[in-house]
């Protein structure tokens, strides 16, 4: 039991026991004769202690008590001495498999709960199969007691069994009985549902599904955080407990990972509110950093792998058997290859060989730059894409002419990994669809060039601008009289001291 303040598990909290069982007499044998050697005998009295909380002819939980019924039924120290004591004992029990205990946060009464889930103790044929209780008791008993125990636990089968094929004679159920299948007791299955599913702890629940609670996160949040008050107030604010929730399923985060999260600075204003896009985008950039620690760590973990079994004798596992390609999976070998390998070879090589081995292929010149092994290696550890369709988008990116950037490798693997590339058959009809697609845009353009002058010339007329008409001025002269000048003048002037004044 983790309990690191004392001040969360005293004799004034309560506690419910829960269990889906009953002992038998031969558990109580195993408690006994198997049990009670590796933990002691005071392990053993907690363990029946909670288990007759429950009357032994039923199952489920028992009725909430306060802890001071359980320290005074084993006449335990009231205080941190006898708290210590009890956890002590119950971790014993904890260990060995017999309990689980689980702490409720009531957030009404602003207090903790606890439950303690009893376990049936392992049959013989569990216990002596389980390594770790069996080598446990050794070191409690002895070995001579240790199979001194089973031979009286275990009966041996006989010989006479042991020589012979057994024959199945026992009848199915429905070669026996008949239900009547026409009848629906809706009340009945209502009842048999909330008797099953609907008492299970809320603790099991799953969370991706239900999401955290506010008793969840308040448990987990640090109580000397800044933040603290924030927090707490959620419990009056539904809708930031759906966004958190929201943020949590988006980028898998855990119970922690959210609280570590719901700690940082600016993550609510000084208002109290949750600033949901700045909560987002810290959880995507968690996500990321996380992401990009485990594949390195795989990778690593790989790598080292195959340098160790490089320098042991530990027998490798089987190659895989040679694979060959049909006649119409053939690629064509590239022209740097032509002189040094036949087609049958060079698709032989792309279906069976390593992608290291083919990556040296193209770069003879010198050594692979680290860059590609890198996004190569991720492409093969972390995306888990099959060496031969690895060696197929090697392929296209030479004879494709495209770029050994880290961009461009990782866009193709992208491609191959969302359409569900799994075979060395679907990547070459990947590689061929990619190239027929570049050859009949190249054709259009080129459609395009050769009827490009007449094309050019109808867009060009088509956006002229319209022919306007021009009046044209007569080709005679018309001569004015000098009383016409003169009636001209005057009426300008009169224009102008019209305008004038």
């Amino acid at each position: 039991m983790r309990i690191t303040n004392m001040l969360h598990f005293t004799e004034n909290h309560r506690f419910c026991v829960n269990r889906d069982f009953s002992l038998s007499s031969l558990d109580y044998k195993m408690l006994t004769m198997m049990y009670q050697p590796m933990l002691g005998a005071y392990a053993i009295t907690l363990y029946m202690t909670l288990y007759q909380q429950l009357n032994s002819e039923r199952i489920g939980y028992s009725p909430l008590e306060q802890q001071r019924r359980l320290f005074l039924m084993m006449e335990l120290e009231q205080g941190e001495r006898g708290r210590k004591y009890f956890i002590e004992q119950s971790s014993k029990l904890e260990a060995i498999g017999l309990l689980q205990t689980s702490r409720r946060y009531l957030a009404e009464e602003e207090d903790y709960m606890y439950e303690y889930a009893l376990s049936a103790p392992l049959g013989p044929n569990e216990f002596f199969r389980n390594q770790h209780l069996t080598l446990l008791l050794r070191d409690k008993v002895g070995k001579f007691m240790l199979l001194s125990l089973r031979d009286e636990l275990l009966a041996p089968e006989p010989d006479e069994c042991r020589e012979t094929n057994a024959e199945n004679l026992s009848v199915p159920f429905y070669d026996l009985f008949q239900l009547n299948t026409k009848v629906i007791d809706y009340e009945l299955e209502q009842a048999l549902y909330e008797a099953s599913a609907g008492r299970q702890a809320d603790s099991n629940l799953d969370v991706t599904t239900k999401g955290f609670l506010y008793a969840d996160i308040i448990m987990r949040f640090p109580r000397e955080s800044n933040n603290r008050v924030f927090v707490e107030a959620l419990k009056h604010k539904p809708e930031q407990i759906v966004s958190i929730n929201i943020a949590a399923k988006k980028y898998g985060l855990s119970l922690q990972d959210m609280c570590r999260l719901l700690d940082e600075d600016g993550v609510f204003t000084e208002d109290g509110m949750l600033q949901t896009d700045l909560l987002q985008y810290n959880a995507n950039l968690f996500f990321r950093q996380t992401k990009k620690r485990d594949e390195e760590r795989e990778r690593t973990l790989a790598k080292s792998e195959v340098h160790a079994q490089s320098y042991t004798n530990v027998p490798q596992e089987e190659e895989p058997a040679e694979m060959s390609v049909e006649m119409e999976y053939y690629l064509d070998v590239p022209g740097q290859l032509r002189g040094e390998c036949t087609d049958h070879q060079y698709n032989y090589i792309l279906r069976n060989e390593p992608y290291t081995y083919v990556l040296k292929k193209f770069f003879t010149q010198g050594a692979i730059p680290d860059g590609v092994l890198d996004i190569f290696g991720k492409i093969d550890l972390n995306y888990k894409l099959k060496e031969e369709v690895i060696n197929v988008l090697i392929h296209f990116l030479h004879i494709d002419r495209r770029s050994w950037s880290k961009s461009s490798i990782e866009a193709v693997a992208s491609d191959m990994l969302g359409k569900q590339i799994l075979s060395y058959e679907q990547a070459v009809d990947y590689v061929r669809e990619k190239i027929r697609f570049k050859e009949k845009a190249a054709s259009k353009v080129e459609a395009a060039k050769a009827g490009g002058g007449s094309a050019t010339r109808g867009r060009q007329g088509g956006k002229q601008k319209p022919n306007i008409p021009i009046v044209q001025s007569d080709k005679k002269t018309v001569r004015l009289t000098d009383e016409e000048l003169d009636d001209i003048r005057r009426t300008a002037q009169k224009l102008d001291e019209k305008l004038n004044r």
